[in-house]
């Protein structure tokens, strides 16, 4: 019985450092729980697309609720794994699960303007070389512009994860804690 207490406490905690409950919603301010993220969040929130979509809006499915969760729920264990086991790549690439949906939620967003019998041009031809295509074949820099790293954006503020240790802990340590605020 005291093991399963003791189980459970530690469930508990991790649940609450690791801020799981952000995860259900979609603030963009989440994505950058992980410093890895603060490019594509830097390079997003200087974009046009900051006023009018989250990175949920087009990173994840939304074409039903069931599939939008489970695909939050499934990236989001991938991605709590790799940065435990510290095994996420200082450049990050998106997957192929995630190409896809990026390239349906543009077209959800944008479907007008792949309609739009004005720019399909006169011949068939023209119009299955657009459609056939990812959309960022051509519009390499949005919304993100060049990520490479925070030289991409040098002056771009992005909110600091706050620290993870417990206050009573940072009190116990005489207010280290070794983490600044």
């Amino acid at each position: 019985m005291a093991l399963l207490a003791v189980f459970t406490g530690l469930a508990l905690y991790l649940f609450h450092v690791s801020k799981a409950t952000s995860y259900l919603g979609d603030r963009p301010e989440t994505c950058v729980n992980c410093h890895i993220m603060a490019p594509q969040y830097a390079t997003w929130y200087h974009s046009s697309h900051r006023e009018v979509a989250t990175c949920n809006d087009c990173h994840i499915p939304q074409d039903n609720f069931i599939r939008k969760y489970y695909f939050k729920a499934m990236d989001g264990l991938r991605h709590s794994v790799m940065f435990t086991l510290r095994l996420e790549p200082q450049v990050i690439f998106i997957k192929d699960a995630g190409s896809r949906v990026v390239h349906q939620n543009c077209i959800r967003c944008h479907s007008e303007i792949m309609t739009d019998s004005r720019l399909k041009g006169y011949n068939t031809e023209t119009h299955a070389f657009r459609m056939d295509r990812k959309c960022w074949e051509c519009h390499r820099e949005t919304p993100h512009g060049s990520v490479n790293s925070l030289s991409s954006v040098p002056w771009a503020r992005v909110p600091v994860p706050g620290p993870v240790t417990p206050d009573w802990l940072r009190e116990l340590m005489g207010g280290q804690g070794g983490e600044q605020r």
